[in-house]
């Protein structure tokens, strides 16, 4: 189920300035709320690529080790492993 969450931010100076230039008639926003929204979505995209990039590498560092530094492991070994 979607909540909603309503939050107040305070802007002053370039901040609000820079806001109000992307906002309105002149700008590609057509209000506050929307900006922000689609300023947290790119942010949110960002974190989502950042952490699928970190997974990445580790597979391909994973992947190109020999196969002489693999060794079975049982469930029970992985949850010990986990454990500490």
């Amino acid at each position: 189920m979607s909540r909603t969450t309503t939050m107040t931010v305070r802007l002053r100076g370039a901040l609000s300035d820079f806001v109000a230039a992307n906002v309105g008639e002149t700008g590609s926003y057509e209000n506050v709320s929307e900006y922000i929204r689609d300023l947290i979505r790119r942010d949110k995209e960002r974190a989502d690529k950042e952490a699928f990039d970190r997974l990445k590498a580790e597979l391909t560092h994973a992947f190109a080790a020999p196969e002489s530094a693999y060794h079975p492991l049982s469930a029970a070994d992985v949850i010990a492993r986990n454990a500490t």
